[in-house]
């Protein structure tokens, strides 16, 4: 047991008087810790203001969008398409369209067909709207990214399933508005 508080005092000894040795030291490692920790504890709280800012911005947006008309809704996406450097970007929607209603070229030169559904927000976006442009989308408007763009919350299962299966992109309510507000990607990006 002497053994025991020996080999404990030796070390304990030690570790006093290299701390009345560097006091300073100490004291300046204890200070940049605690800004260390400090500057983390603020930019915690600065990304989850700016995050809450992102999520207001956008919710704006979704509600802004389900207010237009069908045809507000297209050509706001042609100005989308035409703010993020888009070329030969037109609204091709209406009668006759064959599933597309804007269609433009992207930065990089790829071929873009959008298919345009502004729907309630509750109301979800299924398969037969997506087989309808899937029939067309490739196969005559040649489209290198196709996408469909919802102001409607959600896909169903079988709309995904399908989507999936054909490399359709799924731009729903949220995907829109973080375009919209430039806080998220493009369809084709």
């Amino acid at each position: 047991m002497f053994v025991a508080a020996v080999l404990i005092a030796i070390p304990a000894a030690a570790v006093i008087r290299f701390a009345g040795d560097h006091v300073g030291l100490l004291i300046g490692v204890a200070i940049v810790v605690c800004a260390g920790l400090a500057g983390s504890a603020l930019l915690v709280r600065r990304s989850r203001i700016k995050t809450r800012e992102i999520d207001r911005v956008r919710l704006i947006e979704a509600f802004r969008l389900a207010q237009m008309t069908p045809t507000d809704f297209e050509r706001l996406l042609a100005s989308l398409c035409e703010r993020d450097g888009c070329q030969d970007v037109r609204v091709v929607g209406g009668a006759g369209d064959l599933g597309a209603d804007v269609t433009a070229k992207a930065p990089d030169g790829r071929r873009i067909v959008l298919q345009a559904k502004r729907y309630r927000i509750t109301r979800a976006v299924g398969s037969p709207d997506l087989q309808k442009f899937g029939g067309t989308c490739f196969s005559i408007h040649k489209a290198d990214v196709a996408a469909l763009v919802t102001t409607a919350a959600q896909f169903t299962p079988q709309a995904r399933g399908y989507a999936n299966q054909m490399n359709i992109r799924l731009f729903d309510n949220k995907a829109l508005s973080a375009w919209v507000s430039q806080t998220g990607p493009s369809p084709w990006d």
